[in-house]
C-alpha cells in the first residue's frame, strides 16, 4: 500500500518513531540473545525465522504467547535475556542507512520527534546515546523497566502526553514503525501509522496502516507533507 500522486499528505504536528526495525537494525542482536537464552534455560532453540517474530512486540508478552512458560518461567527467561542483550544491544546493532539524515532534516524543519518503543527505557536510552540519536528527540517514550508500561498503545499515549506537557502540538501526530503492533498501538490512540519495509514485519501486517514506504527518501517526502508517487 502506498499513497498516490493525487493524495497530498497533511502536515504532521509531531512524529513518533519505533526503535527496533525502524531506526536500528537490532534483529541480529535480539535473535542471538534469544538463542543464548533458550540454551541457558534448556529449551529448544527456534530457527532464525521463528526468532524474528520476537522482534518488535514486548518480549514478556511474546514469551507468554509463543511458549508454554508459566509466569515465573517467562519472567526468568526475560531476566536472562536482558543479561545477554546488554551486550548485543550495542555490538550487534546498527542504525539503518539514511536514518540520521532523516532525523536531522525533520528536526531542522521544526517537527518535534518522540520515541515510542516497547523496549525498556534504560536499554532504549543506552542505544540512542550510543548511536548519538538522542539529540533529535524531544521525548523518549518507552516501556518502563518494571514492565508496568509495555503495550504499544500505552507507550504511544505516554509519548503523546509527555510531548503535550512540553508544549508540543499533538493534534496531528503520526507513528513510524515496522510491525502490526505499531499499527494497533497507533490506532488505539487515533494516531495513523506509516510502516517501513526495511523492518521486520510482513506484508500482511500492513493492514490498517496509512502507508508503507520502501525507502528513507520516500518516508522523508511523506513526513514533510508532500505527495508521494505510488
Amino acid at each position: 500500500m502506498s499513497l498516490t500522486e493525487s493524495e497530498v499528505v497533511r502536515s504532521w504536528s509531531c512524529v513518533l518513531f519505533d526503535l527496533d526495525g525502524t531506526l536500528t537494525d537490532s534483529a541480529p542482536g535480539i535473535t542471538a540473545s534469544l538463542r543464548r537464552t533458550f540454551e541457558a534455560i534448556g529449551r529448544p532453540v527456534h530457527s532464525e525465522e521463528e526468532l524474528l517474530a520476537y522482534v518488535g512486540p514486548p518480549l514478556i508478552v511474546t514469551l507468554r504467547e509463543r511458549e508454554d512458560f508459566t509466569e515465573a518461567e517467562a519472567e526468568r527467561a526475560l531476566e536472562i535475556y536482558r543479561e545477554f542483550a546488554n551486550e548485543s544491544d550495542i555490538i550487534d546493532n546498527a542504525v539503518f542507512p539514511g536514518i540520521v539524515g532523516l532525523l536531522h532534516t525533520l528536526q531542522a524543519d521544526g517537527i518535534p520527534l518522540a520515541l515510542a518503543t516497547s523496549k525498556p527505557i534504560s536499554r532504549a536510552t543506552r542505544v540512542l546515546d550510543h548511536f548519538k540519536l538522542t539529540q533529535y528527540f524531544t521525548f523518549l517514550g518507552a516501556a518502563s523497566d518494571d514492565e508496568k508500561r509495555v503495550d504499544k498503545a500505552d507507550v504511544v499515549r505516554y509519548a503523546l502526553d509527555n510531548l503535550a506537557e512540553r508544549g508540543v502540538d499533538v493534534s496531528r501526530p503520526v507513528l513510524i514503525g515496522d510491525r502490526f503492533y505499531d499499527v494497533e498501538g497507533g490506532a488505539a490512540n487515533d494516531v495513523p501509522t506509516i510502516l517501513v519495509e526495511w523492518g521486520y514485519g510482513s506484508p500482511a501486517e500492513a493492514k490498517g496502516a496509512l502507508a508503507v514506504v520502501h525507502s528513507v527518501d520516500q518516508l522523508r517526502t511523506l513526513l514533510l507533507g508532500q505527495a508521494v508517487a505510488a
